[in-house]
């Protein structure tokens, strides 16, 4: 995975939920999902605390083609991308903010070796600029 100091997110978790693609009129995809990360420490009276945050990822073009195919629930993923902001405003109209993480570079951690020969194979025949080594 590259690695760049400005903007940089670098994620090694589980995914929590099925992706939720969407296909738009040109074909393009994006695809969200939610990924689980621990920290494991002792907190002062020697106990083991774990702590797990929840990240919204974000997948666009071949990468948001390739997790709609390989990925599901429980899945182990190391990511890296950058943080984006947004906001919009609700059915209730009131305005919320939403920060989350566009993916640049995936990996696939899982044992299931067919399933990351397939990806592999996919990523060899993508032709787009958003393509990356595996």
């Amino acid at each position: 995975m590259k690695s760049s100091l400005v903007n940089s997110v670098r994620l090694l978790g589980n995914v929590g939920n099925s992706p939720e693609v969407k296909t738009f009129e040109d074909g393009n995809k994006v695809a969200r999902l939610s990924l689980a990360t621990h920290e494991v420490y002792y907190n002062k009276k020697k106990e083991k605390t774990t702590i797990t945050e929840w990240h919204a990822l974000t997948f666009w073009g071949k990468k948001a083609e390739l997790v709609e195919n390989y990925v599901s629930k429980g899945d182990r993923l190391l990511v890296e991308g950058k943080l984006k902001y947004s906001s919009y405003t609700d059915k209730d109209g009131i305005l919320r903010y939403r920060t989350e993480i566009e993916i640049a570079e995936l990996q696939f951690l899982n044992y299931d070796s067919s399933k990351t020969t397939i990806a592999n194979d996919t990523m060899s025949d993508a032709s787009d600029s958003d393509q990356m080594p595996f």
